[in-house]
């Protein structure tokens, strides 16, 4: 008898729990904004006061400390101007070291973004050239020109005239590689 007493009570108890339960959603959260966070508004301001977060004046978004750079990227102290250009091809020189895998991965990078116009020997004579696509893509060795690294570094960050800035494709080390390639090239033109 006092065993069928406990069943009946487990089996009541059993049934008062299942009775609510809803399959959709759990009926108990231990901790439930691990579940369902709760949505901050970025930049919210209410009456000109900035609301709705949990950090410095209520701002979710913070600003970035002063004088921090992204990783990976270096600040480029040149304006996009003519003077900026002129200064970069007095002043700019490449900081890394003339070996052989840097001319290698500056040779590989130039067939890519390079060669189309200016030609596999920097001679102006690409395919985009042959095909009069772009008019007037002068030789490296043009006395005219008289480039400089800081000058080829500057026109693959900015772009000039025609040419367009190619600085989100290739990054700093890969645009001074370039830049290492072109000089030779410049030097084995006649």
């Amino acid at each position: 008898m006092k065993s069928l007493i406990k069943i009946g009570v487990v089996f009541g108890a059993a049934l008062l729990m299942t009775s609510c339960f809803n399959k959709s959603q759990p009926n108990y959260q231990y901790f439930p904004n691990m579940y369902e966070s709760v949505g901050y508004e970025a930049y919210q301001e209410v009456n000109g006061v900035p609301y709705g977060g949990f950090a410095e004046y209520n701002m979710e978004a913070q600003i970035p400390a002063e004088g921090s750079v992204k990783r990976g990227w270096l600040p480029y102290e040149y304006d996009n101007t003519n003077e900026g250009y002129e200064a970069a091809k007095a002043e700019l020189i490449n900081p890394l070291p003339a070996t052989e895998e840097n001319l290698m991965a500056g040779k590989e990078l130039y067939g890519i973004y390079c060669a189309i116009c200016h030609g596999t020997k920097g001679d102006g004579n690409g395919t985009l050239a042959k095909r009069e696509k772009f008019l007037g893509i002068p030789k490296y060795n043009d006395p005219a020109r008289a480039i400089t690294e800081g000058s080829i570094y500057h026109v693959i960050m900015y772009g000039k005239n025609n040419m367009g800035s190619h600085a989100s494709q290739i990054n700093t080390k890969e645009r001074w590689q370039v830049t290492q390639y072109v000089l030779k090239l410049k030097a084995e033109l006649k």
